[in-house]
């Protein structure tokens, strides 16, 4: 007989496509021999086979090389994938699942889904039926896979005791995990699969699927960041789904984030409304917290600033009128600021009308109403005339009421600590400059309010500078200059004005203020020494020295009015001398004329038009300044001003020294 190698079954042979490599037998190890004959084995029911046994790596492994070989398409590397995620999700193993559902290219999102809602819902009809190799057990939600794997551990540990060999994982039975913990990552790497599939390309109902079920998730983990961060941003989250969750949750900031990215501004902003009469502290970070501070009044300022802030986010773009006005009056209860940024937004497509705003603005909420008016003049340029009425009146009614204010506080002697407190609340203005300097700059830049009407508002008060603009807007010169000169006692300022007016008598008249300011007032010797010192030459001395009290101190005087008899005695010489120079000038001009005109020239048959270099004989020539000589025709074609060299004697005027030059 002859010895034939023969292969026994149940070892693995190193040929691919083959499961088993036997040792060699011959007819002297065994009485009776045995042919068996096998056949190449499928490599999917190779890999098949791996995976029921739970050798995930060597499946892995071999689908690879087959991949490498060309034996094998990339797109069933990806359905390996996607198998073996499904068996490690059974098997409870939840961060390798997903790390190679991350790697499975055709593996769609949607596949997840009966994991986290229960069928039937929105969504059902998107997920692929595809049990892949039947290997493992069909979808169902996370927490059943978690009770069935429980169960399965609980049983393998008994059959373990009878001595049955299980395919549980080892670590599994002699270390048995806790069912939070076990739900908790589950929950946490399906998040984490979502959030990768958010950055693919998907269609509108897939990425609707995968915001809102991974809104669900971050709910169930209390990722609240996480939560409104997705809300907040461009989202496929479906409202309606949502809703009920987020409502009865306390997660109404996530819910206003929400309904504000979807453009439901209306619900949105009655949420913040509601959140800043009463904020769930329990559901977000508050910055004062953070800080390490206690105290309760500071959190609900805080808190109702945050919610102020998020809905003039909103208001800001919104050319809604009704709703910004409904929403405007709680925000300027919480911060002026906020108010008026909704108010002046250039975010939004069509503007408020004003006078709707106006009427709309709270009476109390004086400074909004002057931050608006003042953006409608400057920044809209609003030429209406009744605005810039209501905004002088304004601004005088509260520069009254911060100047009687102040006298107060003055009079009543406040201690340190109220003038800190009163500091802070100049500071927690909306303007940085005092009231008063905001209304002297509006009263002297618009020509377009009634300073009648101002006035009349002002008149028993002590605004003396704002009367004096107001005057002079009205062109009373002596109001004006009384005001400036003995009310303020500004020497400068009614100097200033009457170089303004610009006529002398105006010095005179301020003149005579000072040396007679009536109303029992002694006379202000030294401002009228100081105008006489620098106005005193445009004076003329004899109605100065009619004016002059007898009471003046002549010592006081003497010297001024001295100084100011010189100044007009060098002003008139001077007046003399620039007379005479100009006459002088005058002569030159005209002896130069007159030589100009007395040049004689010589043509005789050889001398030629500088122009067009025709002989000139007994034509017509002209001689230019700078003399160059054309005949009449080039004259004509050339003009008066221009020569030949091109110098235009207009723009470049050709001087020619005369008698008091030379001098």
């Amino acid at each position: 007989m002859v010895k034939q190698n023969i292969r026994s079954p149940g070892f693995k042979c190193s040929q691919k496509g083959c499961c088993i490599n036997p040792p060699l037998l011959t007819p002297h190890t065994h009485p009776f021999f045995k042919v068996i004959f096998y056949r190449n084995l499928p490599s999917e029911e190779q890999i098949k086979d791996l995976l029921r046994k739970k050798n995930f790596k060597e499946a892995i492994t071999l689908v690879e090389e087959l991949e490498c070989d060309g034996e094998m398409s990339e797109d069933m590397l990806s359905f390996v994938h996607a198998q073996v995620g499904f068996l490690l999700l059974f098997d409870l193993h939840f961060e390798e699942a997903v790390n190679h559902f991350l790697q499975s290219e055709t593996m769609q999102p949607s596949e997840v889904f009966p994991f986290i809602m229960r069928d039937p819902n929105r969504w059902s009809l998107l997920v692929p039926r595809n049990r892949y190799w039947g290997l493992h057990p069909p979808p169902k939600p996370l927490e059943d896979v978690v009770d069935d794997g429980l169960m399965a551990i609980q049983r393998a540990t008994f059959l373990r005791k009878a001595g049955v060999e299980t395919l549980i994982d080892e670590e599994f039975l002699s270390n048995p995990p806790n069912r939070a913990d076990l739900l908790e990552s589950a929950i946490q790497n399906i998040t984490r699969y979502l959030e990768v599939c958010r950055q693919k390309e998907l269609t509108l109902s897939v990425r609707e699927g995968v915001d809102t079920l991974l809104m669900y998730l971050y709910r169930a983990l209390n990722r609240i960041s996480d939560m409104e961060k997705l809300a907040s941003s461009t989202n496929s989250c479906i409202v309606e789904e949502l809703e009920t969750l987020l409502d009865d949750s306390g997660h109404l900031r996530t819910l206003a984030f929400l309904y504000a990215s979807k453009g439901m501004s209306s619900k949105a902003l009655a949420i913040w409304r509601i959140l800043a009469r009463n904020y769930s502290t329990g559901l977000w970070k508050d910055p004062v917290l953070e800080n390490g501070l206690q105290d309760t009044s500071n959190n609900s300022i805080s808190s109702k600033e945050i919610a102020a802030t998020e809905a003039s986010k909103i208001l800001e773009e919104s050319s809604d009128q009704d709703l910004v006005l409904q929403h405007l009056g709680w925000i300027a209860d919480v911060n002026q600021v906020l108010a008026v940024r909704v108010l002046t937004s250039e975010k939004r497509a069509i503007q408020l009308s004003p006078d709707e705003v106006i009427a709309a603005i709270d009476p109390r909420k004086v400074e909004i109403f002057q931050r608006y008016i003042q953006w409608l003049i400057e920044d809209q340029d609003c030429d209406d005339t009744q605005i810039h009425t209501f905004y002088a009146l304004s601004l005088a009614k509260s520069a009254i009421e911060a100047f009687e204010a102040d006298n107060v506080y003055q009079n009543a002697n406040i201690g340190r600590l109220d003038e800190a407190e009163t500091s802070d609340n100049r500071r927690n203005s909306i303007f940085e400059s005092p009231i008063r300097e905001r209304l002297q700059i509006f009263l002297q830049s618009s020509d377009l309010y009634d300073p009648e009407e101002v006035l009349d508002l002002i008149e028993g008060s002590e605004l003396w500078l704002e009367k004096a603009i107001l005057y002079r807007k009205l062109g009373q010169e002596a109001l004006v200059l009384q005001i400036l000169a003995l009310k303020l006692e500004d020497s400068e300022a009614a100097e200033q004005y009457c170089a303004e007016i610009g006529r002398p008598d105006a010095y005179m008249q301020l003149l005579d203020m000072y040396l007679d300011p009536e109303d029992g007032k002694e006379p202000m010797f030294k401002a009228a020494v100081r105008l006489l010192h620098n106005h005193g030459e445009s004076l003329d001395p004899l109605q100065v020295l009619e004016k002059l009290s007898p009471d003046m101190p002549l010592q006081l005087a003497s010297e001024t009015i001295l100084r100011m008899f010189r100044a007009r005695l060098h002003h008139h010489r001077q007046g003399q001398i620039v007379r005479n120079l100009s006459l002088a000038v005058d002569v030159d001009a005209s002896l130069a004329r007159l030589e100009e005109r007395s040049r004689h020239i010589q043509i005789n048959d050889e001398s030629l038009c500088d122009s067009c270099h025709a002989r000139l004989g007994t034509k017509l020539f002209a001689m230019y300044p700078d003399d160059t000589i054309v005949c009449y025709k080039c004259f004509r074609r050339q003009g008066e001003s221009t020569s030949v060299t091109g110098r235009n004697f207009k723009e470049d005027v050709l001087i020619k020294p005369g008698w008091l030059v030379t001098r």
